[in-house]
């Protein structure tokens, strides 16, 4: 039920509690922290910022001195390039899957949310909710705003070396208006201006055409174009604060509130639970031919529930085709990255691509109690968990290696050695989802950068480890040009002894 007060008194008073809670919170978080921590943790936030930047800095403008000084079509894995991809086209849409990014976590997050005390009592007063959403959603969107502007500053110097610094700052500062236009189209469809379809086809087009402003920074007009469009549907929204329902508050804030306790405590896959935990689409239409099938031993039984389970949860297909996009284009691109950049870029798109596969192995490791039940060894019952990651992850690697050997990159044996490494890939997304959570007891180590919890990142590097090795001998292909058979050799050896160390492993006990 959403209540909005129409009196200058109901809303007052909606402002007065707002301002007694906040101020009640302040006061007592002062009582428990003296001066003295505040100013070593000033301290050390101040020094690790400082050396973090200036690192980032000195690698932003090698990297952007390294291109520019490159030719179009030197260092780089593929040799002889007989497709060119325009560079304002690859980074007009690295800068629109930036922006997507970033409205759907606004929409997962929010962005009008109260967090759980709030709507224990807030969301039952009879007051204008207005007051209690909107100053949040306003800082939400100037954090987003500042954030987005010092986030597009290097990617512009690297990615754009011919143009002024003043050009920089406007293609940064038409970033962050757009940047602001996606969340407050976000919350437009938490209102319930935009349907589900329209607001997903409308946000698309809008943020679609505020990629492109960003390149056109030569003049003023971009970003004055940006900025009042984002001004516009502030001022379209901002009135309508109040009126959210109150489930929707709820869920954004739970969806917030879990999302931030997991990256505070170091847990991506409790962070990845938490931005999946709302997605209600279910396919039985793709497995529903396994159902009809007789059972034939606990194993095959496991192993049919396993295939069922990963298909019944619909593994979304655009990122993976997003991802592969974003490795060809690299690859492409007419004066883009050099060699060790674009190696960099499949990495990360293979560790990516591996991590959304893992969905089955991170739901049943929330029990594990149940696997212990089964009537099977605990490495046959890994094993099937493994299965069907280790086969998606084989096959995604063989659809990239084949492109690359289409485009040159190497012989066809390249692909024999990507569906290898695929296979050791997924089998490092059940070792990344069976983690332990992080040991908090163990003290962290300092250096320059300020305190490092050196034992909870170890905990969060589980299974991104044994994905980026399965990768090595697959990248020494890509850098020789072609695919010796000791390459082969290796990437067998490490594939299989990477699933086995994943399925004979024991996870460790908390």
């Amino acid at each position: 039920m959403v209540i909005r007060g129409t009196s200058l008194p109901e809303r007052e008073l909606a402002a007065d509690i707002v301002r007694f809670t906040r101020r009640s919170a302040r006061r007592y978080k002062r009582s428990r922290t003296s001066w003295g921590d505040r100013f070593v943790d000033a301290y050390s936030w101040g020094l690790g910022v400082g050396v973090s930047l200036t690192i980032a800095a000195s690698f932003v403008l090698a990297l952007r001195n390294e291109i520019a000084d490159r030719a179009s079509t030197s260092n780089s894995i593929i040799r002889t390039q007989w497709l060119v991809l325009p560079e304002a086209v690859l980074w007009t849409s690295v800068t629109f899957a930036v922006l997507v990014v970033i409205s759907n976590l606004a929409r997962k997050l929010g962005p009008l949310t109260v967090n759980g005390a709030e709507s224990t009592w807030w969301l039952t007063l009879p007051v204008d909710r207005r007051a209690m959403v909107l100053p949040p959603f306003l800082r939400k969107v100037a954090v987003t705003a500042v954030g987005s502007a010092i986030i597009h500053l290097p990617f512009s110097m690297v990615t754009a070396v011919d143009r002024a610094p003043v050009e920089h700052v406007l293609a940064s500062l038409t970033f962050a208006a757009a940047s602001v236009i996606g969340v407050v189209m976000a919350a437009m469809r938490q209102l319930g201006l935009l349907g589900p379809r329209l607001g997903r086809a409308t946000t698309t087009a809008a943020l679609l055409a505020c990629a492109v402003l960003p390149s056109l920074s030569r003049t003023l007009w971009p970003t004055v174009l940006a900025s009042v469009a984002a001004v516009g549907l502030l001022a379209l929204v901002v009135p309508r604060a109040g009126s959210v329902r109150g489930d929707e508050l709820v869920r954004g804030g739970a969806v917030a509130g879990h999302a931030g306790a997991s990256l505070f405590m170091m847990d991506s896959n409790e962070v990845l639970r938490a931005f999946s935990g709302g997605r209600k689409e279910v396919d039985g239409g793709r497995a529903a031919a396994l159902y009809a099938r007789p059972a034939r031993g606990p194993l095959r039984a496991l192993i049919r529930a396993d295939a069922v389970a990963f298909l019944r949860l619909n593994p979304p297909l655009m990122p993976p085709l997003l991802w592969l996009a974003a490795c060809l284009g690299i690859l492409l691109v007419d004066g883009g990255l050099p060699e060790f950049a674009q190696l960099a870029v499949i990495v990360i798109a293979g560790c990516a691509t591996a991590s959304g596969m893992g969905t089955v192995a991170r739901k049943t490791a929330l029990v594990p109690e149940l696997d212990a039940l089964l009537p099977l060894h605990p490495a046959l019952v890994r094993t099937s968990r493994t299965l069907m990651p280790c086969l998606a992850m084989s096959l995604w690697m063989a659809v990239l290696s084949g492109l690359l050997v289409l485009l040159g990159a190497a012989d066809p044996w390249l692909i024999c050695v990507g569906a290898l490494a695929g296979a050791g890939m997924g089998a490092g997304t059940l070792r990344g989802a069976t983690r332990t959570p992080p040991d908090w007891t163990a003290p962290p180590v300092e250096t320059p950068f300020g305190p490092v919890p050196r034992a909870q990142l170890g905990s969060l590097l589980r299974g991104l480890d044994v994905t980026v090795l399965a990768t090595v001998p697959l990248l020494a292909a890509l850098y020789l040009g072609y695919v010796p058979w000791i390459v082969v050799t290796v990437q067998a050896l490490f594939s299989a002894g990477i699933f086995l160390v994943v399925v004979l492993s024991r996870p460790k006990q908390t």
